[in-house]
């Protein structure tokens, strides 16, 4: 018996299913918010910009600098409960070092979560 007629029909089931699959876009399905287009003009200059950076430290959950000062999550999470009185707008920045443990990321996330600030920015150091 020949394969051949076989072989040919499977290949053009493939090439079939391969053309019509629909790919999952991945980036619409992400709850991130994106910068809205300059228009060129300044930002205020009264404006306060939090940065916290996560770095590898002593403990296994990594340090945390809270605008130039070292703190303990318990106290980071009191400073942003404070910034979030006053504005729930703040800009957030974390600047993570590229050997930082996940989890140090993930709990500063969740404290601004939890505190309501949403305008978070993420970069590597």
């Amino acid at each position: 018996m020949d394969m051949t007629p076989m072989i040919d029909v499977v290949f053009e089931l493939i090439i079939f299913f391969v053309v019509t699959i629909q790919q999952e876009d991945t980036f619409s399905k992400l709850n991130a918010n994106r910068p809205a287009p300059s228009n060129g003009s300044a930002e205020s200059s009264n404006d306060i910009t939090v940065t916290i950076e996560v770095g590898r430290g002593l403990d296994a959950n990594g340090t945390l600098v809270y605008n130039g000062t070292r703190v303990r999550r318990p106290d980071l999470d009191a400073n942003l409960r404070e910034i979030a009185k006053t504005s729930k707008k703040t800009p957030i920045v974390i600047r993570c070092a590229s050997n930082s443990p996940h989890k140090a990321l993930v709990d500063v996330l969740d404290i601004c979560y939890k505190n309501q600030l949403f305008s978070v920015s993420i970069f590597t150091m």
